[in-house]
């Protein structure tokens, strides 16, 4: 017989060595453990799904409720932005009426625009204060033109506020419209 292997015959294996047990006992008892294992990996990978189901679903609400709070923001700042005008509007009228002599009309007056502002701010609506003389910043204010400061201190700083701004929470729904001085 020849002692060299051929590359291409496989060499012979060593038959498998098996503990001698009973037939009956073996079969059961590995039939036991394996339907064990199977069961607890089962329920592992049951409670795992579990877990990330659940996750995933308190992830859903949380999303789904921050959404609807976006939502319900967003609604609101539409109809405010577009009540804005009105609002600036009546501050003019207002103005004009002060002027005026009719003392009953002014008071009248007063009344519906203290009530309409005092309804913009129950809805959310806030007034960004600026004043003359505070200092510019553009996060805050937009420059609609630069003037020659009248005053030395008012250099870089608002000369005017236009147009007034408002924020909606945090959120700045207009930016108050300001000169300053250069």
């Amino acid at each position: 017989m020849n002692t060299e292997t051929n590359e291409h015959e496989a060499p012979e294996l060593a038959p498998e060595v098996q503990p001698e047990v009973s037939e009956s006992e073996g079969s059961a008892s590995a039939e036991e453990l394996s339907a064990e294992q199977k069961l607890e990996l089962q329920l592992a990978q049951e409670k795992d799904k579990f877990l990330r189901l659940f996750a995933e679903f308190e992830n859903y609400k949380k999303r789904t409720a921050k959404e609807r709070l976006e939502l319900f923001k967003t609604a609101n700042q539409e109809v405010l932005v577009a009540m804005l005008p009105v609002l600036d509007d009546f501050d003019r009228a207002m103005e004009q009426i002060q002027k005026s002599a009719d003392e009953a009309l002014f008071k009248g007056v007063e009344l519906i625009h203290e009530k309409f502002k005092s309804t913009l701010v129950a809805k959310g609506l806030e007034q960004v204060s600026l004043q003359a003389g505070d200092a510019f910043d553009a996060d805050f204010a937009e420059a609609i033109t630069q003037i020659p400061a009248p005053t030395e201190d008012l250099k870089g700083k608002i000369v005017d506020v236009i147009e007034k701004g408002y924020k909606l929470g945090d959120k700045i729904i207009r930016f108050p419209k300001v000169v300053i001085g250069q």
